[in-house]
């Protein structure tokens, strides 16, 4: 058969594994083919598993559980080790706002739907507050950052490059770094027929996925020079990125799945999905 691979920017075991052949290397082992399927957002995987368009794909933590609230039946299949230092919640330097408390009343941009969601969501309601009412979630985009250093905004969600730029350059300050507040692990997960009926192909895929990580582990500046070229920013900033990260494909755990419950749960009472799921569906079923 041809696996079809979803492939984005954000995701970035996925990214420098479709640009280094290992995925064609294992499966091609077991007599099987591979194709990509390159797309913007990362919020779509869930769909695009649900209709077939792609068997395996990748994103951070909130998109498998807004496909489960949707009614796809995906499967965790791997994730990544904590991504502490992956991203950060900033104001600007001389911002009033020197607690989460204080984001009452105002607007936060971030990638809504992405993992940058989990993060303020379980900010604010560890905090007391609610991302449904309590702030105005805005989908951030390049003009983010010059709003949030004029004032039009209250906070900004940065991640990668991005936030290895606006660090280098000064004059903001990081309210909210994502490791004090949720694990932030990449999450791996397939079509339920994949992976139950092809264990063989998934677990060739997993090793795919850390001979990637090994190579991006071993070779920080080529991959920041790939990504600089492909995505933009400066080869140093996605240096300084891509350091950060842990570069380890994990099994699923049980913690894992807790982690994952206890964001659906602040989900959907803040209503951002419209019914409650159990994060342990998403596991294979047992023969």
């Amino acid at each position: 058969m041809t696996v079809t691979i979803g492939v984005h920017r954000s995701n970035p075991s996925l990214y420098h594994l479709s640009r280094l052949g290992f995925a064609e290397q294992e499966l091609g082992a077991l007599g099987e083919t591979v194709t990509w399927h390159p797309y913007t957002d990362g919020v779509r995987t869930g769909a695009f598993l649900a209709d077939g368009t792609i068997d395996f794909g990748g994103t951070g933590s909130t998109p498998p559980v807004t496909a489960q609230a949707a009614g796809h039946d995906i499967v965790y299949t791997a994730v990544s080790a904590p991504r502490p230092g992956h991203g950060a919640l900033l104001v600007p330097e001389d911002s009033p706002v020197r607690t989460v408390a204080d984001l009452k009343g105002g607007t936060v941009h971030l990638a809504v739907g992405s993992w940058q969601t989990h993060l303020v969501a379980k900010a604010l309601d560890d905090a007391g507050l609610s991302y449904a009412t309590d702030i105005t979630p805005v989908r951030g985009d390049s003009a983010s950052e010059g709003k949030l250093r004029s004032g039009e905004i209250t906070a900004w969600v940065a991640q990668g490059a991005e936030l290895a730029a606006a660090r280098r350059t000064g004059g903001l300050r990081t309210l909210v770094r994502t490791g004090e507040v949720i694990s932030d692990r990449s999450v791996f997960f397939a079509r339920r027929d994949l992976a139950e009926e092809r264990p063989e192909l998934v677990e060739a895929l997993t090793r795919a996925l850390r001979r990637a990580d090994d190579w991006a582990a071993a070779h920080p500046r080529e991959a920041a020079e790939i990504a600089a070229a492909d995505q933009g920013g400066t080869v140093d900033d996605w240096e300084t990125a891509l350091r950060a990260l842990p570069w380890t494909i994990e099994e699923v755990t049980e913690e894992f799945v807790a982690e994952q419950q206890q964001a659906a749960d602040i989900f959907h009472r803040t209503g951002f999905i419209d019914r409650a799921i159990t994060v342990a569906d998403a596991l294979p079923r047992k023969a």
